[in-house]
C-alpha cells in the first residue's frame, strides 16, 4: 500500500478547497475528487479505515488512526491549517461525521452530505447541514407550495440501472477490506448495527430459497389485490439501517412492530388484514415472520395478520388500505400512489396534506388521504433543490452526478433553490417523539 501523505496547494482567492470525510462503497468519491481539481479546486481527504483508504486511491489523503476522543481536535488544526472551505461526508450520523458537522458550524464552512437518494433508484440526495432530524428542507405545506411551483418536474424515468450483485460486491469489498485489514486503522470502529462479517455468512442460507418466497409472496399480493377485505400494509426496513437508530424513536424493529401490530387489535375493523413487507435486502438473521406472529398472538390478532418476503410493491402499495413504516423511502412510493402513510419516526416527507398527523390508534379507522397536489409540488422542490440524478454504481450515472455535485458545491447552490429553513423544523417532532438530538 502506498504512503498517502497530504499534499500542499497554493491557495488561490475565489477556488473551493473541498475536504472529503468517508465516502461510499463507490468510485464516486475518486472521480469528485478529480473533477474538482480539473475545476481548478483544491481536495483534502482523511482516512478513517483501509476501505475508506482504497477506494480513495488517489493522491491527497491523511490517514486518521487516533482515537475517538482526539479527533475533533485533530480536525479542527486541519481545516484551519488546509483553509479548508466544505467538507462532504457519506453516512450522516456516523460519529466522525457528526463532529464534522459541528466543527463546520462552528467555523462557518459548509458540512454537505451525499446518501442514496430518495427518489430512488437514479438518484442521490446532496444536502446542507444534515438530514433526518437536521434537515433543513421546509416542512411547511405553504412553502413547499410556493417553491415548489416554481421549479420543473422531475426526470424520474430510470436511466443509470445496475444489477443488486455489483452493488453488494461493492460493499463486501470496502467492508471485508476494512474489517480484515484493522491493524492499520487500530481505532477505527464500524457505525454499522452487526458485526459486517457476520452480518454477511447469514445472508447465504437466506439467499437459497430467496426465488421461491418471491413467487409465494407475488401470489400473496395478487391475491390481496383481488379480495375485498381491506388490509393496511406494513414496510419493514433493516434492522442495520441508521434511520432507525438516529432518526426513531425505536432501538430495535420488535419494538416498533408490537407497536403497530398492538394499535391495530385495538383500533381497526374487526374484518381488515394487518400485512407485513420484509426489506427485500433483509438476510433473515433477524426471523420477522416469527417475531411478527408472536406479537399477532399476544394481541389475539394471528388470523388478522400475515408477513410477506417479496412481491410487487406497487400493486401492495396501491390496493392497500393505508401504509405504516418508520421513516422508509418506500413512503414515497406511497404517497405517489395515493396511499394514505402513517410515519413513526423522523421522514422528510412527513407533512401536514401528504402523510397522517394524528396517532396512529385514529389511522385505521380514518387515514387522512393524500394531496396529490401537495406531492407534486413536494416532488419538484425535493428533486430540485437536494437531490441529484445519478448513480453511485453506474458509471454513466456516476460522471453526471459528479457533474452536478461540482457545480452545485462551487456555485453555492447545494439546497437551492429554497429548500433551506431554519432551525432545522423537525428538530421539535424529534423530540416529542423521546428521540435523542
Amino acid at each position: 500500500m502506498a504512503r498517502y501523505r497530504q499534499r500542499r496547494v497554493v491557495y488561490m482567492a475565489g477556488s473551493r478547497r473541498v475536504l472529503f470525510l468517508m465516502g461510499p462503497a463507490s468510485l464516486l468519491w475518486r472521480e469528485l475528487g478529480a473533477a474538482f481539481e480539473q475545476a481548478g479546486h483544491s481536495t483534502f481527504k482523511i482516512h478513517f479505515s483501509l476501505g475508506d483508504q482504497v477506494f480513495w486511491w488517489r493522491r491527497g489523503g491523511t490517514a486518521y488512526r487516533g482515537r475517538r476522543s482526539k479527533f475533533r481536535a485533530f480536525l479542527e488544526a486541519f481545516i484551519d491549517r488546509n483553509a479548508i472551505t466544505d467538507i462532504l461526508y457519506y453516512a450522516d450520523r456516523d460519529f466522525y461525521h457528526i463532529v464534522a458537522q459541528d466543527v463546520a458550524a462552528t467555523r462557518g464552512i459548509t458540512a454537505i452530505s451525499i446518501e442514496n437518494g430518495y427518489l430512488r433508484p437514479d438518484w442521490i440526495t446532496l444536502e446542507r447541514g444534515g438530514m433526518g432530524i437536521y434537515s433543513r428542507f421546509p416542512d411547511d405545506p405553504d412553502i413547499i407550495r410556493a417553491r415548489g411551483a416554481a421549479v420543473p418536474e422531475p426526470d424520474l424515468d430510470v436511466r443509470y440501472s445496475h444489477t443488486f450483485f455489483k452493488e453488494i460486491t461493492l460493499e463486501i469489498a470496502y467492508s471485508m477490506i476494512t474489517y480484515f485489514w484493522r491493524v492499520f486503522y487500530p481505532f477505527y470502529r464500524f457505525g454499522r448495527y452487526y458485526d459486517p462479517l457476520l452480518e454477511y455468512l447469514a445472508a447465504i442460507p437466506h439467499m437459497l430459497g430467496k426465488k421461491q418466497r418471491q413467487i409465494d409472496a407475488q401470489t400473496a399480493v395478487e391475491t390481496l389485490a383481488t379480495r375485498e377485505e381491506a388490509y393496511f400494509a406494513v414496510a419493514l426496513q433493516l434492522q442495520g439501517d441508521q434511520q432507525i437508530r438516529a432518526n426513531s424513536p425505536f432501538t430495535h424493529l420488535s419494538e416498533f412492530i408490537d407497536t403497530v401490530v398492538g394499535s391495530f387489535a385495538r383500533h381497526a375493523d374487526a374484518s381488515n388484514q394487518l400485512v407485513f413487507k420484509q426489506h427485500p435486502h433483509d438476510n433473515g438473521r433477524e426471523a420477522w415472520a416469527r417475531v411478527i406472529a408472536e406479537s399477532a398472538l399476544r394481541h389475539g390478532v394471528a388470523k388478522r395478520v400475515s408477513f410477506i418476503d417479496g412481491g410487487d410493491l406497487t400493486l401492495f402499495l396501491r390496493k392497500a388500505k393505508g401504509c405504516v413504516l418508520v421513516n422508509s423511502t418506500v413512503g414515497l412510493t406511497a404517497l405517489r400512489l395515493g396511499c394514505p402513510t402513517k410515519v413513526m419516526g423522523i421522514a422528510i416527507y412527513d407533512i401536514p396534506g401528504l402523510t397522517h398527523q394524528k396517532p396512529l390508534d385514529t389511522f385505521w379507522r380514518a387515514p387522512e388521504p393524500v394531496d396529490q397536489a401537495l406531492m407534486s409540488d413536494f416532488n419538484r422542490l425535493l428533486a430540485a433543490s437536494i437531490q441529484v440524478k445519478g448513480s453511485f454504481v453506474n458509471p454513466e450515472g456516476r460522471k453526471a452526478a459528479v457533474t452536478e455535485i461540482v457545480r452545485r458545491v462551487v456555485s453555492g447552490a447545494v439546497n437551492e433553490p429554497g429548500a433551506c429553513v431554519e432551525p432545522p423544523p423537525r428538530l421539535k417532532k424529534a423530540q416529542e417523539l423521546g428521540i435523542r438530538v
